[in-house]
């Protein structure tokens, strides 16, 4: 479907008619983040648009990868030798940077945003690969080039142990071919599908992959060996030569770099935008995006522009699980503990998002894909679980909440508007839906309290007030929408 969004990729200047106001900047923590605190809010509305882009994009950058794990270098031996079970260590390892990721998704903004969003680009199964150690050294590359050069990206992550095991280049071999990475390569990382590759590009691919088969012990570094590497000529893309893996990159990166940026700018727009493409819009990031592949360079583009910004690109794209839980957690700025992070990650993988477990080797289609029957309830039932342990735990944060949002108002209808505000990314449909709320939010409290104005936001009620109207604003259809 084509986009109605018409607007361009000239830098978003706010004017009276499209205000630089709260809607906007929630839009902007929403898509490139996972939502943000009132304060996040203020220090956004003191900026420009193009200043507050600029300040994300700046500290993605910033931020360095995660700190190596102290197993990183444990292969199966090193667990026998000093005595310790294997399997449970290594499902131990697995919980643990789990919950690394998580909190990484947490706290590093756009940073994290990214790394998620290349984790389900270059896609691998944990179930296949199952080493820890490769869990890691996966997660570094996602991490390292997130906002970096893309052709780098590329060449880094095919010689991850990760990859190398998922998608066979492991059994690729002299003796054995197997092509299953090089019509990858192609068809989901870098050109799409049957897009500007044959079958016969596709089998001399493979064969200048070949070579990384081998290792010391079982997850210990695999790594390239002259005895098993195809010395042949091969032909790719029309050069014959006797390549070899970092060959097969700068071939494809001489030969298909327009469809390259095409295929990945799409991928980013349909990503952050819309699902419904504005070919135009599509163009003209790909004819800069193939200028070096920077990534950081295409993404600030793209967030400054009247595009983004525009009314039509708000609310048009259906929340991830972990947008779901994610957008919660940092809009109410709740504060958990380790047990409790393990808990939403375990339920966000019920609800069909898995960490480093996407559902195949093409990943999580999104959007509509995210909702059914079954996982519907099971995203009520995820948010339920965050805001009643949350109320549980320290319930005054719902009445912080309540008075950061409304500026301490005393008129229960302003109070609910301003709450629902935080969550949806536009207004309701209709008045009689604001009233409905404001009814949840009104609870047991009498009401001559709120028509003589003695109610107010101090009252001891006030968490269960707001508790429940959360517990009515996740069932809402718009806080479905990001």
């Amino acid at each position: 479907m084509t986009s109605c969004n018409v607007s361009s990729l000239s830098i978003f200047i706010p004017s009276a008619e499209r205000p630089w106001n709260a809607e906007r900047v929630n839009h902007v923590l929403r898509r490139l983040s996972f939502g943000g605190t009132t304060s996040d809010i203020t220090a956004a509305l003191n900026l420009s648009p193009e200043q507050f882009i600029d300040s994300l994009v700046d500290q993605a950058l910033a931020i360095p990868p995660s700190a190596e794990p102290s197993w990183n270098s444990w292969t199966y031996q090193d667990y026998i030798n000093a005595g310790l079970d294997f399997d449970e260590e290594t499902q131990n390892n697995h919980l643990e940077w789990g919950l690394q990721t998580y909190n990484d998704m947490l706290d590093h903004g756009l940073k994290g945003r990214l790394t998620m969003f290349w984790h389900n680009h270059f896609v691998t199964e944990l179930d296949v690969y199952y080493c820890s150690n490769y869990m890691y050294r996966y997660y570094n590359v996602l991490q390292t080039y997130a906002l970096g050069n893309f052709s780098e990206f590329v060449r880094a992550i095919g010689k991850s142990e990760a990859m190398l095991l998922y998608l066979n280049g492991f059994e690729n071999s002299l003796y054995n071919a197997n092509e299953n990475y090089a019509r990858e390569l192609y068809e989901l990382f870098t050109l799409g599908e049957n897009n500007g590759y044959t079958q016969a590009d596709i089998v001399e691919t493979s064969k200048a992959l070949t070579g990384y088969n081998h290792w010391n012990d079982f997850c210990d570094y695999i790594y390239f060996d002259q005895s098993s590497f195809n010395t042949s000529d091969k032909t790719i893309f029309g050069q014959t030569g006797n390549w070899d893996y970092d060959d097969v990159i700068d071939i494809l990166f001489q030969e298909k770099s327009d469809l390259i940026a095409n295929f990945i700018c799409r991928k980013l727009y349909t990503y952050f935008v819309s699902p419904n493409v504005n070919e135009t819009i599509v163009s003209e990031l790909a004819s800069i995006f193939v200028v070096d592949f920077d990534i950081a360079n295409v993404l600030r583009i793209l967030f400054k522009s009247e595009h983004f910004f525009d009314s039509l690109a708000i609310g048009t794209l259906i929340k991830s699980p972990y947008d779901l839980t994610n957008n919660v957690i940092k809009t109410l700025n709740f504060s958990f503990d380790d047990n409790i992070k393990l808990g939403v990650i375990y339920l966000n993988g019920i609800a069909g998002q898995s960490l480093y477990n996407p559902v195949d080797v093409a990943g999580w289609q999104g959007n509509h894909d995210w909702i059914n029957s079954s996982t519907l309830t099971a995203r009520w039932e995820i948010l339920n679980y965050i805001i009643v342990t949350a109320y549980n735990i320290d319930p005054e944060v719902f009445r912080t909440f309540a008075i950061e949002s409304s500026n301490n108002s005393n008129d229960p209808y302003l109070v609910t508007k301003s709450i629902i505000e935080r969550f949806v990314p536009k207004a309701l449909h209709t008045l009689e839906d604001y009233e409905a709320a404001t009814d949840v939010f009104k609870y047991d409290v009498p009401s001559n309290y709120f028509d003589d104005g003695s109610w107010n936001l101090s009252w001891d009620v006030v968490p269960i007030q707001v508790g429940l109207l959360l517990l009515h604003i996740i069932k809402m259809p718009e806080f479905q929408l990001k």
